[in-house]
């Protein structure tokens, strides 16, 4: 029973899947969108990088007037959680227009979201 569902599955993934490969982005055929996508991710990249510096700012400034230990400790650790989505926020567009390029995405071919 289960031998037989499986063989169906994958004959079925084989078939059904032709006519989705087939098919061209509609992100990629659209006019402007690529590049607004694009832009999008520019943008918000941008504010996330000043507001690790505000944030960072902030943190360091009120940790210098700061005498409970308690206190510095988790204003550190707010620092460390800033700059690691920070850095997050910078990796992930490059890291997916090289993955989906190497996979074959449509949306990596013709849509940029390296931030620089």
């Amino acid at each position: 029973m289960i031998r037989s569902g499986l063989v169906s599955f994958f004959i079925l993934s084989l078939v059904a899947v032709d006519p989705v490969l087939a098919q061209d982005s509609i992100v990629c055929d659209a006019e402007g969108l690529p590049d607004m996508i694009s832009g999008f991710f520019q943008i918000t990249t941008a504010l996330g990088i000043m507001g690790l510096v505000v944030v960072w700012q902030a943190d360091s400034l009120v940790e210098m007037f700061t005498m409970n230990i308690e206190q510095k400790k988790s204003l550190k650790q707010h620092k460390r959680t800033a700059m690691k989505s920070a850095v997050i926020l910078v990796i992930l567009g490059p890291l997916y227009t090289v993955t989906g390029s190497a996979m074959g995405l449509p949306l990596a071919e013709c849509v940029d979201l390296v931030p620089w």
